[in-house]
């Protein structure tokens, strides 16, 4: 398995040997009280790719599933952590959208959060490792727990069908942005359809030509637009795609910014991204974090958390 992204906060250990890991996890394990210190230097210093070579040396060398003994013995949000880490990228992502929409109420904030910041392949691989890990179609699933305008964004977005060459057709940018415009700005009402047609599927190139084209002839940037022309689900899940387009690490930045700020700690969307980003472009968040709020996203995390929760996120983080 190749490495994920080179801007992670989380990198290959070097003289990386799974038996040892797996022992020591083992030893941490053992007798009375956990030694999470242990559980914490080997699995946030230990690459998507390593901890599966652990997880596989443990099951041969003790005869039990890692993430069950793991299970047994944490508890809370440090649990959640330590149990994301543990699953392949798509698993854990396929993970978190079924919880989020199986249960009372849907988590909608998870779907956007993922299916707007996916690529095609990464949403292939999540569609089928949804099939296979819960005997359901993921679309199926989205479609049984969301409606309306919202409902067509996410299964447009799960086709998993989004141009990404990076040919920018000018005329074609052009046009986009004054249907955009006519379908939003310009009427009464919202065609929000041709906002679909042109957020969903053009390539990543082509949109951020649109955005400029769109500020010129409206005098509004397109996310003003959307605020001022949607609200709730719809409006979340245009955002979250502008957003990506423009500047992926900003937008998760901005997620982990908010999921901290003010009274209380929304954890599933602090852990979901730092489980889920580690590896892939944490430095780059970090870096966006310091740029927008002035505070590097260590402190935040600091200031917000405790115990070896707090102490996990940190390494994840990979210091300030």
């Amino acid at each position: 398995m190749a490495a994920l992204g080179n801007r992670g906060a989380v990198t290959e250990a070097a003289g990386f040997n799974p038996d040892a890991d797996a022992q020591r996890l083992r030893e941490a394990m053992k007798g009375t009280g956990t030694n999470e210190a242990t559980i914490i230097e080997i699995l946030a210093h230990r690459t998507i790719a390593q901890r599966q070579r652990i997880k596989q040396a443990f099951k041969q060398t003790i005869g039990k599933e890692l993430a069950d003994e793991l299970s047994s013995e944490l508890s809370g949000n440090f649990r959640c952590v330590v149990l994301g880490l543990l699953m392949l990228a798509p698993v854990y992502d396929a993970y978190e959208l079924r919880n989020a929409i199986k249960g009372a109420g849907t988590e909608e904030a998870c779907l956007v959060d993922i299916l707007a910041s996916r690529s095609n392949a990464e949403i292939r691989a999540i569609s089928a490792i949804y099939k296979q890990e819960y005997g359901k179609d993921l679309e199926d699933d989205v479609c049984g727990d969301t409606s309306g305008m919202f409902q067509r964004v996410l299964v447009s977005l799960l086709t998993a069908g989004r141009d990404e060459g990076d040919t920018m057709d000018e005329a074609q940018a052009v046009q986009d942005a004054k249907e955009i415009y006519e379908a939003g700005e310009a009427r009464w009402g919202t065609d929000e359809v041709k906002f679909l047609t042109v957020l969903c599927v053009r390539n990543r190139n082509h949109l951020l030509r649109v955005f400029q084209e769109y500020q010129k002839i409206s005098g509004r940037d397109i996310e003003e637009s959307i605020k001022r022309e949607m609200s709730g689900c719809l409006e979340s899940v245009f955002l979250a795609i502008v957003k990506c387009m423009r500047n992926k690490p900003a937008f998760f930045a901005e997620r982990l910014y908010k999921s901290m700020k003010g009274l209380g700690t929304t954890d599933s969307v602090l852990i979901r991204i730092m489980v889920a980003r580690a590896e892939i472009d944490m430095l780059d968040i970090k870096a966006e974090f310091l740029k927008m709020y002035g505070k590097t996203l260590y402190s935040f995390i600091k200031g917000d958390t405790s115990g070896d929760y707090r102490k996990i996120l940190l390494e994840l983080c990979g210091g300030e």
